[in-house]
């Protein structure tokens, strides 16, 4: 709850994937240039294909956000941890996929640009009433300020688009750095009492994503085939996240409340 290159390079756009009976690779667009894959992108984009592989399948085993008519008042809110990215790169975002959509189906919810973000670390999803009270907030604020400072700044590096029933991701692998930092904040946020309530298709090789829209009703066959486009000719550099804030909002961060932020190494 998105940046240059795909999962190693520059030039890499996306790699797309057949239903998993099929098992094999359909295609692969230019995906190593200038950097060879590491062994932990693999292992992330192995979890990508699985999420990939339940979407298509109907058969989620992971939280989701549910539709709702009007996402910018939604009472449901949550507790979570988010980068936001620079404005440079959420202009981009906007011109080069947004806005394209927008064109084709404009009822849809898209992400202003104040709101996009890449979850670092949920740690309790949009509910009304909310699953956490102000004690856990001011408990959550020191596991941050203890744990973060501690970790190094990672790149993410966001090389496709993926639709899910109600949403739409920019999806990215990551420095293994990224893993580090969720297993710390985890252990400590179980220590404190208040854990992670969101369901994972995995437990390690956490992959990062931007949500860049909200649907309204079914897309439509035109907007999939826009998305898949868009996807193929993706090209975003290596992303750093060098920050982590700590914020309370809903699904859309619309009148969301910045807690504190926190910076990497």
């Amino acid at each position: 709850m998105c940046q240059y290159g795909g999962v190693t390079t520059e030039n890499t756009t996306s790699c797309v994937f057949s239903r998993p009976q099929s098992r094999k690779l359909i295609r692969c667009y230019n995906f190593f240039v200038h950097h060879q894959i590491t062994e932990h992108q693999k292992k992330q984009l192995d979890v990508i294909r699985k999420i990939e592989t339940q979407v298509q399948n109907k058969s989620i085993g992971f939280s989701m956000v549910s539709k709702v008519e009007d996402y910018k008042n939604d009472p449901r809110i949550c507790l979570t941890s988010l980068h936001f990215p620079t404005p440079t790169l959420a202009e981009k975002l906007k011109k080069d996929i947004q806005d394209p959509l927008r064109a084709i189906s404009p009822k849809h919810y898209y992400y202003p640009k104040s709101s996009l973000h890449t979850t670092i670390k949920n740690i309790r999803v949009i509910n009304y009433p909310p699953h956490f009270n102000k004690d856990d907030v001011e408990k959550v604020k020191k596991v941050f300020a203890k744990v973060v400072s501690k970790h190094h700044r990672f790149k993410i590096y966001y090389y496709k688009l993926l639709m899910f029933p109600t949403s739409l991701s920019l999806m990215g692998t990551t420095d293994p750095e990224y893993d580090q930092l969720i297993i710390d904040l985890d252990k400590e946020l179980r220590r404190i009492g208040v854990p992670d309530d969101k369901n994972y298709v995995n437990k390690k090789y956490f992959f990062s994503n931007i949500t860049l829209a909200r649907f309204q009703s079914r897309p439509s066959e035109k907007f999939k085939q826009k998305v898949s486009e868009i996807s193929k000719n993706l090209n975003l550099a290596p992303y750093t996240v060098n920050s982590v804030s700590l914020v309370v909002g809903n699904a859309v961060l619309h009148n969301h409340r910045k807690i504190k932020t926190y910076k990497l190494k």
